[in-house]
This record gives structure tokens, sequence and C-alpha cells, in this order.
């Protein structure tokens, strides 16, 4: 986890926003992680992350199993052709049965597969390369919207 943190960090204008106690962010987000663009290193208050990491379950979003030690799930948010490259899947025509606990696998999201986004389950061999591609796409994705808002 914390090598795909620093492979972020790296990304020119990356913003990597880490909640903890005592901070200004809800404890169900503490210990998780968000990836946006942000040259200027404050938190976008109008755009959603392209990638976070999730260490725990959360309200209505159990299926990863993340709150058995040592887990935790890469999201990224990749669009319908990478999507549908990566699952053989419309985003959102989802009917293959998957296991979003199985690590080392691209899967959609459990909760946000239709909306284009996969996710990873600790990160290892067959995944970890795709994962730092996926997320560095995202990233231009993200600089190139902003760019088009003026941002």
């Amino acid at each position: 986890m914390e090598q795909i943190i620093a492979t972020v960090r790296g990304f020119d204008g990356a913003h990597v926003l880490r909640p903890e106690p005592g901070g200004d962010f809800p404890e169900v987000a503490w210990g998780d992680v968000f990836f946006f663009y942000a040259p200027d290193g404050r938190t976008p208050g109008n755009v959603q992350p392209y990638g976070t990491i999730v260490t725990k379950d959360q309200p209505g979003d159990t299926a990863s199993e993340l709150d058995s030690p040592g887990r935790w799930r890469v999201n990224v948010r990749v669009g319908r052709a990478v999507f549908r490259e990566l699952t053989g899947e419309e985003p959102r025509g989802l009917v293959l049965p998957r296991d979003h606990a199985a690590p080392d696998v691209v899967v959609p999201h459990p909760v946000y597969g239709p909306l284009g986004w996969i996710s990873v389950v600790n990160p290892g061999g067959r995944t970890a390369d795709t994962v730092v591609r996926l997320l560095r796409d995202a990233h231009e994705a993200a600089r190139a919207r902003s760019a088009r808002r003026g941002v």
C-alpha cells in the first residue's frame, strides 16, 4: 500500500489525502487514502478523487472483506473502454459473478462498478503494475478534466 501511495505522490500535480483521527474528516474515512489532481496541493471541493485506497469495510460495501487483518483495496476510476478491456463487460451491464474478496485480481468495484470503477484487493505480482498504470492514466484524465474546466 505504501508503495502505491508513494508512486502516486510522484505524479505531477498529485494530491494525496489521508485522513487521520483528530482531523476534519469523519471517522469512517480515517486510514483511507484519496487521490486527486490538485497542483496547488489543496483538496478540491468540487471533484471526486480518481482513485482511493480503503482499509476497512464501509456501510453497504462489505464484499471485499476488508475488516480482516492485512486487507485493503485500491479503487480506480477507469472509464468505459478500459473497464470493458479489464472485465469483459460494460460498466452498466454487469452480470458475471465476481469474487470481490479475491486478492490480486482486477474486478469491477463492488458498489461503483456501474460507474466505471475497478478494484483490486491487496495488489501483488499479478496486478501491481496494472494498478499503477491505471492510477497514472486516471491521474492524467483528471488533469485533462481540470484543464478543460480552466482550473
